[in-house]
């Protein structure tokens, strides 16, 4: 099963899929010049301002949800992941990746605005699938997307987060009178395995409490975990660097040396350190993705553009603040490994010898440095991360079964999908940690490759609502979208809002 799921893998994550990620950003940006830039104040002011109703959730909220689903293991893991298979320059390519990307997720996140409707419920949908249909006017390319990411995010992706959580966990306790010494034999309950099972159930139990609440309680529980354990965990990283203030130049200097492959120790690895920043900076800002603009649908605003800024703020804080935290976390303390690229060749360094790559290395650093405590307060952040991304997980499935159903209302069907996630979060917090990374690299590349090519074909609508939403800012007013002054077809929930606003 292993291999087969790991050729899969090396298919859809050939370096085609690094390239398009990479050229959609710069081409969204120069189509946009560069709004990432130019809108930043705009986007901070959009951030902490604006409405909620019955029918969808205030910005911040909706950025809170989607920061839910990009703040996860791979803020921390996969940052960590990076560095060992592409050496420190990777993280140079994970802010790249960051700031193309922002405008990247302006553009799908605008889509998704100008195209969502409302459920059975008279909850806002939206996301590509919903944008596939009514703009490229193709349900079958919609339909399969909407299939990938059930799939993706209700069974694939939410095993990497259990699994990270299980293992932060056992790493926390290693050796401690509660856990033993960790050798798979001596434990207090019997075995690694066993331990992780228990931890895996547990964790369900709690994503089933908040799922079963409905995407209002999704909303209101990120809106008051995802800011408070990022400020934690960013405000961690500042005092382990202040700490280590001696090692921070060089730190800087190895990560661009790195990057650009002119690191003595690091020179043949430039190839690596593009491919694993690009390849982890998606999986954790997941701009591109798709997975963003079900949470961007879902927000009550007077103008789509207005979402999107709110989501382009998002990758910023996601990359170049929370993935560099965990960067300056393992590289200021100096425990890592780099593996070498050639085949048999030992570890560049020793700092982290016999714990696999992943969430290890961030809570070997902090503890190198707060020791006693620092692993268990990386362990607190992992959890918080990762369930809040699997909860995010689960509202992208739901949005995208709600697609398949039509927008009606079949409580089987949703409850199979509950049902689903919670056997998977159990199944991936006790499996192998390589398969649970590399099921969920196919869920993400799966939805990049759909969502991408969708999104470079139908940009308009975004380019138009930018210039749009622009314009009336000049005129100093609060902007309202008309899709046919613009002259954009099929914004079925705008024109109707309009009609019921005359």
């Amino acid at each position: 099963m292993e291999a087969t799921v790991h050729f899969i893998n090396s298919i859809i994550w050939s370096k085609a899929l690094i390239f398009v990620c990479l050229g959609a950003g710069l081409f969204f940006s120069l189509r946009t010049r560069f709004m990432q830039i130019r809108g930043f104040l705009e986007m901070c002011r959009l951030t902490v301002k604006g409405e909620k109703s019955d029918a969808g959730v205030s910005s911040f909220q909706a950025l809170a949800m989607s920061m839910a689903g990009r703040m996860g293991i791979g803020n921390i893991a996969g940052v960590a992941t990076a560095i060992a298979f592409g050496g420190p320059g990777a993280i140079f390519w994970m802010w790249v990746m960051g700031f193309l990307g922002a405008s990247t997720s302006y553009v799908e996140c605008t889509l998704a605005q100008i195209y969502k409707t409302k459920d059975a419920e008279g909850r806002y949908r939206g996301g590509p699938a919903y944008y596939i249909e009514k703009a490229m006017g193709l349900k079958w390319y919609a339909l399969a997307f909407a299939i990938a990411t059930i799939i993706a995010a209700g069974f694939l992706m939410p095993g990497v987060q259990a699994n990270a959580i299980a293992d932060s966990i056992i790493n926390a306790c290693r050796g401690t009178a509660l856990c033993g010494p960790l050798d798979g034999q001596t434990l207090g309950m019997e075995s690694v395995q066993a331990l992780k099972l228990g931890i895996g159930i547990v964790v369900a139990l709690l994503l089933g409490v908040v799922i079963f609440g409905g995407v209002k309680r999704i909303a209101n529980f990120a809106e008051v975990v995802v800011p408070f354990m990022a400020a934690a965990f960013i405000l961690t990283a500042i005092v382990i660097m202040v700490i280590n203030y001696d090692r921070v130049p060089e730190m800087f200097g190895i990560i661009f040396k790195s990057a650009f492959g002119t690191h003595a120790a690091f020179g043949a690895m430039m190839g690596l350190a593009v491919e694993w920043g690009i390849k982890r900076g998606i999986y954790a800002n997941e701009a591109g993705q798709g997975s963003g603009p079900h949470a961007a649908a879902a927000s009550e605003v007077s103008h789509p553009a207005k979402q999107g800024y709110v989501q382009a703020f998002a990758i910023y804080f996601d990359t170049m603040m929370v993935c560099t935290a965990t960067a300056f976390l393992i590289l200021a303390s100096g425990t890592y490994n780099v593996y070498s690229p050639v085949e048999g060749a030992p570890p560049l360094f020793q700092g982290l010898a016999g714990i696999p790559e992943g969430a290890g290395y961030a809570q070997a650093g902090v503890e190198a440095v707060l020791p006693g405590w620092g692993s268990a307060f990386v362990s607190i952040a992992i959890f918080f991360f990762a369930f809040t991304t699997i909860m995010a997980y689960y509202y992208m499935a739901e949005t995208n079964l709600s697609y398949v159903n039509h927008n009606r209302k079949r409580p089987l069907t949703v409850l199979v999908l509950r049902l689903g996630i919670i056997g998977m979060v159990v199944f991936g917090a006790f499996h192998n940690a390589t398969l649970a990374w590399a099921l969920g690299d196919i869920g993400v590349g799966l939805m990049a490759w759909l969502n991408i090519i969708a999104i470079l074909i139908i940009q308009k609508p975004a380019m138009l609502a930018l210039r749009d939403y622009e314009r009336q800012k000049k005129l100093g007013l609060d902007p309202v979208f008309d899709p046919d002054a613009l002259g954009i077809k099929n914004a079925d929930f705008w024109r109707q809002r309009k009609q019921e606003s005359v």
